[in-house]
């Protein structure tokens, strides 16, 4: 099956255009997987509503960028790994560090404990052995930063998901290969 068209403003209903608009406002142009979402402007508004409120969470941005990078990369989403690299170097990270942070070889403070938690939540369908969870804790985290990372994970799987689902064409520069 081919790619579906990525929808123009004048094709979505008024509830995404309000986003079409937000986004244009803001960066001056509306990514082409928010435009693909937007099919369902309610799907759109629960996604970027879900994104925003993430913000009030465990992770701080930069961290969360990293997560993105983490899960976009397990999943295999060359979209969001070119979009959320080009977040994660705007959050400080070097280019160096993203393409580390994906391949799970970034090995500073807590991040290896975090790639394989997020390794374990997607390869097993949510289910964490009971000592990766305790190494977890030991990081400092609370169930309540468990959680928030499980947000995290889900929200972007659903973006991952929809680019191979909706084969939406990339709109920012590449992610680097891993080595």
């Amino acid at each position: 099956m081919k790619a579906f068209p990525v929808p123009t403003r004048e094709q979505v209903n008024e509830k995404a255009q309000a986003h079409f608009d937000q986004y244009t406002k803001l960066i001056g142009r509306m990514p082409n997987l928010y435009a693909a979402i937007g099919y369902s402007g309610n799907e759109l508004d629960a996604y970027l509503a879900f994104v925003q409120a993430q913000a009030r969470g465990s992770f701080h941005g930069k961290e969360r960028e990293a997560v993105y990078l983490i899960v976009s990369e397990l999943n295999g989403c060359e979209y969001c790994l070119a979009s959320h690299t080009q977040s994660a170097i705007k959050m400080g990270w070097k280019l160096e560090e993203t393409v580390q942070l994906r391949a799970g070889l970034y090995e500073n403070g807590h991040w290896p404990v975090l790639y394989k938690v997020i390794k374990s939540i997607i390869d097993n369908r949510g289910s964490v052995a009971d000592e990766l969870l305790e190494a977890f804790t030991a990081t400092g985290y609370s169930p309540a930063a468990l959680v928030d990372l499980l947000g995290l994970v889900s929200v972007m799987s659903f973006t991952n998901y929809a680019y191979r689902l909706l084969r939406v064409p990339v709109d920012f520069p590449p992610a680097p290969p891993l080595p």
